[in-house]
Parts: C-alpha cells; structure tokens; sequence
C-alpha cells in the first residue's frame, strides 16, 4: 500500500488541508485533486472509484469529504482501515467540522496525518498514541520561556523603580518652583539627570537595552506617572525646561533600541474577534425551530438516582421580516411525566386546545434577524423530574479493587435503548500520577490529562450494537472514594419530550415559508458521587 496524498475537500471543492506523502510535483498532486469532484458523481453506495493510475478512497463527514489518494496496487482493506482512522482523528483536533473549523486546525491535522502515514505506508497507531505522540512536551523549551519570563518580570521591576524616582524628582522639582527651595530645585534636577542617565537607552551597555532588555513587550506609559496623593495644578503641570518626557517617543526610542541590540520585540497586539463564536451552522432556511434539552443527573455510585431533571426549550429563528407573520403547529408526544408552559405573550389556549404556538395578537409578527449570540425567541419550554433510575440514558458502574500495592479499576457503562447516545466522555479522578494509567481493556478510546488527574474514556458513538461496554486500568494503591465523582458528557438527537414541529401555518394566508427543525439533547451536569 502506498498512499499518496491525504485531503480534506469540500463539497465545492475546495481544497482545506492536503498532505502529499511521497515525491511528486505539485501540478500532479493538485490535478488529481481538482479532478476529485467531478468524479465522484452522485448516487453512489460505494466510496471509492479507480482512474487509469490511482485510486481515491474517500468518506463523507458532514459538508466535507476526507481522501485518500493511493496507487492501485494498495490494498483496499488497509486503504479503508487507514481511512477509518483518520475519520476518527479529525473530530479530535477540530471540534466545527466546516471550512472555518478545518482551516483553523489545518496545522495540527497535517501533523497529526504524519503519525498515520509515513512515506506513504501506514503506522500501527492508535488515535491516543498519535494525540500523546503530538502533545509531547519540551522541558528545555519550558525552561527557556521560565528564564525569559523571570528576566522580563526582573525588567518590568526595574522600570518601576526608575518610574518612580522620576515622579519623586518631578514633585521636588515643581515644589522647588513654587516656593522658591532654591537646594531642593538643584536637588531635583540633579537626580532627574541621574536618572535618566540610568535609563539611558542608547547602545552605551549601561542601559536597559545590554542589562535587562530580552524580548520586552511592556508599554512604558502604562507605569503611573502621578504622585501619591492630591498635588496642587502646578504639580501636574509638565515642568518648563526638561528635554525628555515619558511619552510614546519614549517608547518607541526604548524599542527601537533594543531591536538594534537584537533583542525579538512581541508588540501588543488586539484580538480580532471570531466572526462567529459558535460552532453551530449559519442558517439557510427562512424559519429554524431548535428543540433542545438540558439534562441533570447525580447518580449515585452505589446505585438510586439523587437528582434527574430535564429542562427544555422551543425557539425560534426567522430570517425575513414577511415569514414573521406564522403560527407553529407542534406535536408533544405521549409522556405524562412532562409539563409544558409557553411564553407570556403566546396564546395560551390555542396551545391548550390545538398544539398551535402563535401570538396573542395575530397582527404581531414574531421577531426576526439572526444576531451572532442569540438562540432565538423562546416559544415554549418545559421540565421533568423523575426518580426512577429507567429514565436514565446512561449508568456507570465502578469498581475499585486493591491488590498488593496496585488498584485495579474496572468501570462499564449501560446505555438505555431510547437513545443513541453521540460523542460520549467518560472523565474518571484519578489521585496524583507520576506516569499515565496502565490501561488493561477498553471498548472505545482513552486519553489522561496529567495536568488535571484525569483519565478520559470516549466512544464517539453508543447504539444498538454496543449498548454496554467496560475499561480496565491500574494504578498505585488508592483510596476508592479517589475516583469519584465521575463526570459524563454527551450529546444525542432525540429527546425525552419527544416535541416535533409538524406544520407552519401562514397567519395572513399563502404559502407557507420552508422551514427546518433541530433536535438535540445535551447534559449539562451528569455526575456519579
């Protein structure tokens, strides 16, 4: 097998990340990737397709392709094996699987591709060890930075201290003004010379520039130049007849110094704001209803439920000013345990009768537009609490068992049958580790954060075919209540209320606008205690 070029392309065509594996010219590799969408075609099962000379493997995600580009001598099998994995590599480093999410995280697939392949053959890596292989560390690049950082706080102290003899200086100066302290004046303008000559910035060697200027950032004017408590008008005055002033001229003479000096000089620089802090789609339909719930559950680790709560949400979003004038017929589903209240300004009886959301005043439009951090206008919400422990879509097990002076931990979850349960993370407190677990058995993926103590157990996906599953790890003798509490996150498309828009109905009659439903269940606190 010998791949050639790993891609992301989309759906346009467009290229986001491309890594070529072997030798070969760039006009080669970026004509079998321009002839990709038009091969493909349409109404296809299979995911692959052969040319006169290669061969393209490729596996939708989302708006996205991933492809792989081999020779046709490759084994199909370890062709789509290695596609499968890197399926699996890329949720992993870009969480928006779209154009934006990818060209964002283009750096970090690319080196994550290279843990895969290398000259064009597979490695025998799993997704943890290629996250552990690009997460490696460099202790003499921490030990560089703690160097640089101390030699800058070292300078940033210094440059206090100088700030202030100056605005000492400056007060005995204007005093001297003043009252006529003849020896306080040439007191003062004494050491207003000595200390600039101290700060002095030329490229002499006794100034900051040669002592203690490495890499220095800090804006000069954002040291207080005021005195401690409230001088009189004349003190604040600028003093007639002094040749240097702390100002931006100051600055950039002070940086331009020590750029001469060699010194790398990082400027301060605003944050552009993403044009978009979500990760959510942009809209494209008129009218967008989200149905969303939130899930709260404390389990406890013996069994029993503490707390269940279900909170949810109908909103909704309209684009055009003339859809506004609509009214939503829903459907509620058949469970009892739900209670439903719809917004103040809905008519309520029109829902109580009928499942229609609309307006008290039909002559009132619902809002529109689209802001960049709103969720829509809230129609309808509802909560359910429950103690039965059925209701619970999914249940951990943990089991901690000493042995000598080792730990073994055997955890296993059971997924209920109503849900299929998406991006699953199961996050275990571990006690304090010298080295990563040693993981014995796992049905999914695990990852350790030494920094926080925690060991990550995911499965992108609990259906049908693997409603319960078990992980095995080890570690020095440990308490039981150390692994506790545990902490689950998920996401999954349907819902506990089981709410569904069946109609759009045109209040001022006509056709009624295209609309769009989303349904997603999220857990906002889910812990084991």
């Amino acid at each position: 097998m010998v791949v050639l070029a790993a891609s992301i392309v989309g759906k346009s065509g467009k290229v986001l990340v491309s890594r070529q594996f072997v030798e070969m010219s760039r006009i080669r590799i970026e004509g079998l990737l321009a002839a990709f969408p038009k091969l493909i075609g349409t109404g296809k099962q299979h995911t692959y397709f052969e040319t006169e000379n290669v061969r393209y493997v490729y596996q939708p995600i989302e708006a996205l392709y991933l492809l792989l580009v081999t020779n046709k001598q490759s084994n199909i099998l370890e062709d789509l094996d290695t596609l499968r994995l890197l399926s699996k590599l890329v949720p992993e480093y870009s969480y928006s699987l779209d154009e934006e999410g990818i060209c964002k995280h283009a750096f970090e697939l690319i080196f994550a591709f290279d843990e895969v392949i290398s000259l064009g053959h597979k490695e025998s890596v799993t997704v943890t060890q290629v996250k552990q292989y690009c997460e490696m560390e460099s202790q003499e690049e921490k030990l560089h930075k703690l160097v640089m950082q101390s030699k800058i706080n070292e300078t940033k102290d210094v440059m206090k201290r100088k700030a202030s003899e100056i605005d000492k200086s400056k007060i005995e100066k204007n005093r001297g003004d003043k009252g006529g302290f003849g020896p306080l004046t040439s007191m003062g303008s004494g050491k207003i010379e000595n200390s600039f000559n101290d700060m002095s910035i030329s490229s002499t060697g006794t100034g900051f520039g040669s002592g203690t200027g490495f890499g220095l950032s800090t804006d000069v004017d954002s040291f207080s130049t005021k005195p401690k408590g409230r001088p009189t008008a004349s003190a604040t005055a600028p003093p007639k007849g002094l040749g240097m002033k702390l100002g931006k001229s100051q600055k950039n003479q002070f940086l331009e110094s020590l750029k001469a000096e060699g010194e790398v000089i990082v400027e301060d620089v605003q944050p552009r704001v993403s044009q978009s802090r979500t990760a959510a789609p942009p809209l494209t339909d008129p009218v967008t209803l989200t149905v969303e719930e939130k899930l709260n559950v404390t389990l406890k680790r013996d069994g029993g439920v503490s707390n269940f709560d279900v909170q949810g949400t109908l909103s909704l979003q309209i684009l055009n000013q003339e859809d506004g004038y609509i009214q939503v017929q829903v459907q509620t589903g058949d469970n009892q345990a739900i209670s439903f209240k719809t917004h103040p300004n809905m008519n309520k009886e029109l829902f109580a009768n009928e499942h229609i959301l609309g307006p008290k005043d039909p002559n009132r439009p619902f809002p529109t537009g689209q802001a960049s951090d709103a969720a829509g206008v809230g129609l309808l919400k509802w909560r359910m609490q429950s103690t039965d422990e059925s209701m619970v879509p999914l249940t951990i097990n943990c089991w901690p068992s000493s042995s000598g002076n080792e730990t073994y931990v055997s955890i296993e979850y059971e997924a209920s049958s109503m849900f299929d349960l998406q991006n699953v993370v199961v996050s275990v407190p571990l006690p304090p580790l010298r080295e990563a677990p040693s993981v014995k058995q796992i049905d999914g993926e695990w990852r350790y954060d030494s920094r926080n103590s925690i060991l990550e157990w995911s499965v992108l996906l609990i259906d049908d075919s693997n409603r319960s599953g078990s992980m095995e790890f080890v570690v020095p003798q440990a308490d039981s209540s150390a692994f506790f509490p545990i902490s689950v996150r998920f996401i999954a498309t349907d819902t506990f209320s089981d709410l569904k828009v069946t109609n759009i109905i045109p209040v001022k009659g006509g056709n009624p606008p295209k609309y769009a439903q989303r349904t997603q269940l999220i857990t906002e606190n889910y812990q084991i205690v």
